[in-house]
Order: C-alpha cells, then sequence, then structure tokens
C-alpha cells in the first residue's frame, strides 16, 4: 500500500497543479489598468458587439434558406438563449470585476488547465474573428466601387491559386486592423470615443430602416400566397434560432471591459441586460421589416437591406445602409480588437502566458504590446488566409466559454466562502496565547476512537470534536434544513460544496450524451427506438436529479451584487442550450478545435505550468505551520513542519498537556 502512494504520488502532485484555483486579492478594485468606463460605455460597447454585420446579412439569409418571416420567433428563441449566457457572464463581472471574461471565471472556479484552454481558444475565436470582419469589412466596401479594389489588386499587385488562401491579399482589410490597433493602443477612452461615435451612427441608420421600412411594408408578403409566416414549421424555426443564436455573442466584451469600469458591481449587470435588449429589438424588429418589405422567397442573402429599398424604388436608401453596415462592422471590429489583447494580458499577468504581454504603458494604462503584436497577427490572418473555412470554428469556441462560464456559476454559487490562510499558520513554535484561556466546555476533547485527529489551527478547528454531540449552524454547500433528516446519511460526511461540484460534472457528460443521442441516435448510429427511448430517459434523469442534488443545497445569499435568477436551473439550460449547438457543428471542426487545443496543451505544459503565479505562490517558503494531533486520551501533540523553498519539510513534535473531558468538569 505505502509502495503504491508512493508510486501515485507524482500523479496526484500534477493533478493538484493542473487544478489549483487563482487567488484573488482582498481588493478587487485595484488594478494596473484605468477604471474610466460608465455604464453607458460598456452598454454601447455591447451594443457594438452584438448589433454588426449580422443584422445586415443574418436576417436576409435566415429568412431566405431557414425560417422565412418565422426568423422574428428564431431571433425571440435565440435572445431567450443567449440571455441565459449573458446572466451568468453578468454575475461573474460584477463579482469579479477583473480582465479576462470566461478564462478569469474558469480560473478562480474550475482550475488551472481548464482556464488556459478556455483563454487559449477565445484568442483565436477573436483573432478569426476580426479579421472575418475585416474581410467582410473590405468586400462591403470593394462592392460600393464594383470591385475596383479587388481587381486592382489582381492585376498590378499580385494573386494566388492556394488552398486555404484567399485569391489576392486584402491590403484594405490588414490596413484597417493596423490602423484600429494604432488608435486602441491610445488608451481605453479613444476606444470608447471611437466606439461611441460608430454605434451612434449604427442605431441612427437602424432607426432609418425600421420607420422607412414600415412606411413600405406589406401585410400581403406574409400571405399564404407567399409561403405563410412559417413555410419551414417548427423544424425550421428552432434551427433558424441555432443560426441567430451568434448573432449576440459580442456581449462578453462587457465582462472583458469590467477592471476598467467605474463602478462594475452596478454598471456590468446592467449595460448587459440593456445592450442584449437592445439587440435582441434591433434584430427582430428589422426581420419584420425585412420580410414586410419584400416577399421572403426574393431576398438576395448578400445584401437583402439595401436590395429591399433598391426594388421597392429608392435605391438612394441603399447608400444609407451601406453606411450603416460600414459603422456596425466597424464596431464589431473595434470590440474584437478591445478585449483579445485583455484576455492575454490576463493570462500572461497570471504567468501562464508570455510576460511581455503583462506590461502595462503607464500613460495610456493599456497593455500596449498586446494589442500591436495581436492587432498585427489579426492583421496577417486577414491578408492572406481564406477564413470562410474557418468561421465555423468561432462557435465552438464560443460555445464552450459559454459553458464552462455556466459550471463556474454553479460551483461558486455552492462553494463556501475561502478563509485567509494566514489564520491557519503561526511563525512561532511557541502556542501559549493559543492555549492560555481557561478550558471551557467547547476546548473539551472527548474521543472514541483510537486514531488521533489532525486540524490544522488549534483555535479555529478544536471545536470541530464536538460536532457528534452539537449541531453546527448550516451554511454554504450544506443540505438544506428540509432534506437533512433524509439524506444527511448519504451525503453529510462529504465536504461543502464536493457533492455540488460532483453533480455539476455529472450535469455537463449527461448533457452532453443526451444531445449526441438526440443528434446521432437514429441517422449516423442507427439505434433501434427501445434503446433510442432508453438512452434518452436514463441521460434525462441523470440531468434532472443532477439539478435537484444541486438545488437541495444552501446557496450563497450576496445582495450587494448581481446574482444569476433561479440557479441552477437557469445556468443547467444555459449549459444544456449551448452542448446542444456544439453537437450541430461539422466533424472537420472538431478536428480542427482538436488541433489548437493539442497546440495549446504544449504551450502550457511548456511555458504555463512552469511560470504560473499560483504556482510561485505554492513554492514560497512558509516559516512555520503547526497543526495538532488530539490523542484518545485528550492530550495534543503539536506538530511544527518547517516549510523549506525546496519543497522539503523539517518536522518536530512535543506533547502539550490537555485536560480530559473528567479532570475540565472535576475543575468546573
Amino acid at each position: 500500500m505505502a509502495t503504491c502512494s508512493t508510486g501515485c504520488a507524482p500523479a496526484v502532485r500534477l493533478c493538484q497543479r493542473l487544478n489549483r484555483l487563482k487567488t484573488l486579492d482582498g481588493d478587487m478594485m485595484a488594478t494596473s489598468l484605468k477604471r474610466c468606463l460608465s455604464t453607458l460605455d460598456l452598454t454601447l460597447m455591447g451594443v457594438g458587439g452584438m448589433v454588426g454585420s449580422g443584422l445586415y446579412v443574418l436576417t436576409g439569409t435566415v429568412a431566405k434558406d431557414t425560417a422565412g418571416p418565422a426568423v422574428i420567433i428564431s431571433f425571440v428563441f435565440a435572445g431567450i438563449a443567449s440571455l441565459l449566457a449573458a446572466f451568468c457572464y453578468a454575475e461573474f463581472g460584477a463579482r469579479i470585476p477583473k480582465t479576462g471574461s470566461a478564462y478569469m471565471f474558469t480560473y478562480v472556479s474550475v482550475g488551472e488547465v481548464w482556464a488556459f484552454l478556455i483563454g487559449w481558444n477565445v484568442i483565436l475565436e477573436n483573432m478569426i474573428g476580426g479579421a472575418a470582419v475585416a474581410r467582410a469589412w473590405s468586400g462591403y466596401l470593394d462592392s460600393i466601387f464594383n470591385h475596383a479594389i479587388q481587381n486592382f489588386t489582381e492585376t498590378h499587385i499580385m494573386q494566388w491559386n492556394v488552398p486555404f488562401l484567399a485569391h489576392y491579399p486584402d491590403l484594405l482589410a490588414a490596413g484597417i486592423l493596423v490602423f484600429a490597433s494604432v488608435f486602441i493602443s491610445f488608451g481605453v477612452q479613444v476606444s470608447s470615443y471611437l466606439n461611441h461615435i460608430f454605434s451612434t451612427i449604427s442605431m441612427g441608420v437602424i432607426a432609418f430602416i425600421l420607420v422607412f421600412g414600415f412606411v413600405l411594408a406589406d401585410p400581403a408578403n406574409w400571405s399564404q400566397e407567399q409561403g405563410g409566416f412559417a413555410p419551414y414549421g417548427m423544424s425550421g424555426i428552432l434551427a433558424g434560432s441555432a443560426t441567430c443564436f451568434y448573432a449576440f455573442v459580442g456581449f462578453d466584451v462587457i465582462a472583458s471591459s469590467s477592471e476598467e469600469a467605474k463602478n462594475p458591481q452596478k454598471a456590468v449587470p446592467v449595460a448587459t441586460a440593456i445592450s442584449l435588449g437592445l439587440a435582441a429589438t434591433a434584430y427582430i424588429l428589422v426581420s419584420c421589416v425585412l420580410t414586410l418589405m419584400v416577399p421572403w422567397r426574393t431576398l438576395d442573402p448578400n445584401s437583402a437591406l439595401a436590395d429591399a429599398f433598391f426594388r421597392r424604388g429608392y435605391s438612394w436608401a441603399g447608400i444609407v445602409v451601406a453606411v450603416g453596415s460600414i459603422c456596425a462592422m466597424n464596431t464589431v471590429l473595434l470590440c474584437n480588437l478591445f478585449s483579445l489583447p485583455r484576455i492575454v494580458y490576463a493570462m500572461a499577468e497570471d504567468g501562464l502566458f508570455f510576460s511581455i504581454f503583462a506590461r502595462v504603458n503607464p500613460v495610456t494604462k493599456v497593455p500596449v504590446n498586446a494589442i500591436l503584436v495581436f492587432g498585427i497577427l489579426m492583421a496577417c490572418m486577414a491578408l492572406m488566409f481564406d477564413l470562410e473555412a474557418l468561421v465555423q470554428f468561432l462557435s465552438i469556441g464560443t460555445l464552450l466559454a459559454y459553458t464552462f462560464v455556466a459550471a463556474s456559476v454553479i460551483v461558486l454559487r455552492f462553494q463556501p466562502e475561502k478563509t485567509n490562510s494566514k489564520d491557519t499558520t503561526t511563525t512561532s513554535p511557541n502556542v501559549n496565547a493559543e492555549v492560555s484561556p481557561a478550558p471551557s466546555e467547547s476546548q473539551t476533547i472527548t474521543e472514541d476512537s483510537e486514531e488521533p485527529k489532525q486540524y490544522e489551527s488549534f483555535s479555529d478547528k478544536l471545536q470541530l470534536v464536538e460536532r457528534q454531540t452539537t449541531r453546527e449552524r448550516r451554511g454554504v454547500g450544506h443540505l438544506k434544513a428540509y432534506w437533512e433528516p433524509y439524506l444527511d446519511r448519504l451525503l453529510g460526511d462529504c465536504e461543502p460544496g464536493e457533492v455540488v461540484a460532483f453533480c455539476v460534472m455529472t450535469l455537463i457528460v449527461s448533457s452532453v450524451s443526451l444531445c449526441a443521442v438526440l443528434e446521432f441516435g437514429n441517422e449516423q448510429l442507427q439505434f433501434p427506438v427501445w434503446c433510442f427511448t432508453m438512452l434518452l430517459v436514463i441521460f434525462t434523469l441523470a440531468y434532472v436529479l443532477s439539478l435537484a442534488l444541486i438545488w437541495i443545497h444552501e446557496p450563497q445569499r450576496n445582495n450587494q451584487t448581481f446574482q444569476v435568477p433561479l440557479v441552477p436551473l437557469t445556468p443547467g439550460a444555459s449549459i444544456l442550450f449551448n452542448v446542444f449547438l456544439m453537437m450541430k457543428l461539422s466533424l472537420l471542426t472538431w478536428i480542427r478545435f482538436t488541433v489548437w487545443i493539442a497546440i495549446g496543451l504544449l504551450v502550457y505544459f511548456g511555458y504555463g505550468i512552469w511560470h504560473s503565479k499560483e504556482g510561485l505562490r505554492e513554492l514560497q517558503p512558509k516559516d512555520m505551520a503547526a497543526r495538532y494531533v488530539v490523542l484518545p486520551s485528550g492530550s495534543l501533540v503539536e506538530t511544527v513542519q518547517s516549510v523549506q523553498p525546496d519543497g522539503q519539510v523539517v518536522t518536530s513534535a512535543h506533547q502539550i498537556s490537555s485536560p480530559t473531558a473528567a479532570e475540565a468538569a472535576g475543575k468546573r
């Protein structure tokens, strides 16, 4: 047994290192960045991140190919699903006002390696997203000038026919990214002002589209002669919801900016709610206007709004729509360039990524190195690569981040607050100050077991012996009072929050299994009906039972910051919906995702795990750590451990007389 324990020790230490949690400072508002963003600034950032080119392209595509005029209902469902994820981000952004978004939230609740992988995927997601928007911006502007820029580049500069590369270098897309990166490096206020300008113009154009579009609306376009309101039925509405869901993925820029907000506890939840409401309203009303102006079968997927006004005889309105589209794409571009360097900065600040990106300019108070380096990398991607094949990769990174954030909300909600480690250590072997008070009933030690029990601190932990006779007040992570008589014997011995953490893991596994059966059970796997039904029942019961077991535990109750309502139901539903959408992605996307994860693990094990500040904090020497062993006789043995920098522990012990229960009673 000893040999097995010795052999397993390195694996146990590795698991502990991989799953160590980030230690947060006492002052959550302390930062090297500049806190200058108001609620309005964060709201406009959220609107700018969500209301982009999708408003001008996605609405027409989904209406024509997937849902018809019922695209309105698709956006309603997608908005509700996005609200579930937005609630989780809003709670974390208010509770932990630090930059890093999903990476930071995962680090403080799930573990280090999982946080790194989430951050690693979010980095690629923002890079591809920014490069794709830049190419769309370039292509849209080029189309206004009858593709003169593309023709000039192919004729006078160069073109190539290489797989995964664009047909020609998109100098305009690369130039706008470099130009925007330079502007953003001037400071967060400059970025905010630019976003204000473009967001204001974009919202003005949307208002114009709505007012003028409803004037031109023709209800006959929803009639049965044109196919009706929902020509593809409920399946088309749900398929459209899955596509429309990605129109709302930009709200996480608000959480990424929480470290630069003046009052993040209030501003982050309010800005998230308002921006998501405005974006959903814009998408729903524009979809309504678009399908009422012209028959949905005749929509042009590439430029539906501009084409709709042109066909109604108002070609000049297409110029207004083009201006709004370019401004909307500018806001999305700014949001990508704004949030990406801050995630890189957060990872570098924690030691998991190269330290050069953790440097903050003393004048502008922004991570200039991260902004410029990743802005140039994004420009290179937009310059050379054909990103159409990689755009679907954006979805898997976003959905994975949403899933981990939702799981983190559940874990932290039922996890007791950590106590300061200083309370459990002493700097001297002298414990007279700890044991000097006269023994009382709470200090009386009566143990029937033969084995000694260890407690980290005499003053804080000795009274735990009395739990056999005196029931303590229930805390966070314990069973609720109503359920204790029924389940205490089964779950009472678990540590607070331990059952919840296990149930969260079961929740994710059952969600993946349930969605896999629904997606692949009938066609690809060809299960018999009885097998398909049985698997659905088993995984559904596992999912529901996990939620029920989480619910019967005591949660944290914090009235000072925003909290997600209906936990664990809200984050549990978000996890299930995100996993369902991930199952809809193609096999090629999963293969690319696996390759990117493998590269990320090489970076983590090659650099991050060795430079992690949490790991370095564990190696810092501690003067003395006193532990007390309770003997069956009632006496104490004090074990003083001197922790050396190389991890060696020098232990000495001596016995401290302590009155037994009978002696203490006699003295009284």
